[in-house]
């Protein structure tokens, strides 16, 4: 490293990504400065047979699975810290409107699973811990920064402490209002859905039988995400914003009742809600993912609808991607920070993030309305999709990432072990 730097890479955002990009780095051997502004305590430990769950959980799929393998020392890996916690597996996934209905289930591509629901305080646990055990990192919390500038040979940050930091590149990782791609002065296209996202956890009198549920609703669509507790399942309900409201105004027995009718008591009775959150969905993408000394990751440079769960899982390929790209031209000594090392991992993600925009559009426009020829072509698409194994093995490998040859290198990593 140059040794008028104070670290090869500065990661502003210590979220899931930002921590993810982190330890990919610090795995290769890079020098690392991660500048959180939030001053919450940090999350503790999740204790397995803990009665109470985040309300942020995110469905992890299999190239998402396998980066959190890779990311470690010795024997101990980001996936090991969340099995210690408590992850949930998921078997088979249902998906049905009102006449029409699809199920995937693992044993179609003879896997022990489809993915897992995990909840967002159990992977920043795991992640601060691994990115932690280097000595090749710092960690500044609260930090805020004010402004940075970029040099021919490095990048400098300035905070709002006084203190400068420089570096070889600077990472937006710092979310969908990121302040990096603000002053970068990157231009973004947003949209909103017309959906608002109510998320929260809640007991059914059945057991969710370790099955992710999905109901299309002429509203927006309606998901169950099993727990690893049999009767709890976490729920993400996109509707028009003013539904959303009176939602999240009703008392616990108006919501119970309005979420079991909406969800055709598939799993009984709603026994019991807890706390509610609401947020609004925009679609939003960067027109550039870098520039000179500078890149985007994750939200900052992207958002999406979360129907079919990939918004998470879409960011940590962003992180995986872009350390190849910062591992390889630094292991070929070459300029990590310059503008065409940097290109080379926009060029990559890109499309890829384009053709999952433009897909989720796609499926919110078919499913999000009651036409009536269109929701008979709905109905028996679905039931005829769901009588073609061809049809639904191609589906399962793209929804758990591990379809296509243009992978980053961690998230094509394995071990010689059975995931339960």
């Amino acid at each position: 490293m140059n040794s008028s730097l104070d670290a090869e890479i500065i990661i502003v955002g210590g979220g899931l990504v930002g921590l993810t990009l982190a330890a990919a780095l610090l795995r290769a051997g890079l020098s690392v400065i991660v500048l959180e502004s939030s001053d919450a305590p940090l999350p503790s430990p999740v204790a397995p047979d803990a009665t109470q769950f985040d309300q942020r959980v995110f469905a992890i799929n299999r190239a998402s699975e396998n980066i959190f393998r890779a990311l470690g020392q010795g024997c101990e890996s980001a996936w090991t810290v969340m099995q210690e916690q408590r992850i949930s597996p998921y078997h088979n996934m249902q998906v049905w409107e009102k006449q029409g209905s699809i199920e995937f289930c693992c044993a179609d591509i003879f896997e022990e699973n489809l993915g897992h629901i995990i909840e967002q305080q159990v992977m920043l646990v795991a992640l601060q811990r691994i990115v932690q055990s280097y000595d090749t990192v710092q960690i500044l919390r609260p930090a805020q920064w004010q402004s940075f500038t970029t040099h021919e040979q490095h990048i400098q940050v300035d905070l709002q402490d006084g203190r400068s930091l420089k570096a070889a590149v600077l990472i937006g990782a710092d979310g969908a209002h990121s302040k990096v791609r603000e002053q970068a002065g990157i231009q973004w296209d947003s949209q909103p859905y017309g959906h608002h996202a109510l998320v929260a956890t809640v007991r059914t009198e059945l057991p969710h039988a370790k099955t992710a549920w999905q109901r299309f609703l002429p509203t927006g669509p309606l998901a169950f995400l099993p727990l690893s507790e049999p009767h709890t399942s976490s729920i993400v309900w996109s509707t028009p914003p003013e539904h959303a409201k009176a939602l999240l105004n009703m008392s616990p027995a108006e919501f119970a009742d309005s979420l079991q009718k909406a969800f055709d008591s598939k799993l009984g009775v709603i026994e019991a809600t807890h706390s509610r959150g609401v947020f609004p969905l925009v679609r939003r993408h960067a027109k550039q993912y870098v520039l000179p000394r500078l890149a985007l990751v994750g939200d900052a440079l992207r958002t999406i609808h979360p129907l079919a769960g990939q918004g998470v899982n879409m960011g940590l390929l962003d992180a995986a991607a872009l350390a190849d790209v910062l591992i390889k031209a630094h292991a070929q000594h070459h300029d990590v920070g310059s503008y065409w090392t940097l290109r080379g991992y926009e060029r990559w993600r890109k499309g890829h993030n384009l053709l999952m925009l433009n897909s989720m559009d796609a499926f919110k426009h078919l499913f999000s309305n009651d036409i009536l020829p269109l929701r008979v072509a709905r109905n028996l698409s679905l039931n005829v999709a769901n009588k073609a194994p061809w049809f639904k093995q191609h589906m399962i490998l793209q929804a758990m990432g591990v379809k296509g040859g243009d992978l980053p290198s961690l998230a094509r990593w394995t071990l010689n072990e059975v995931s339960v």
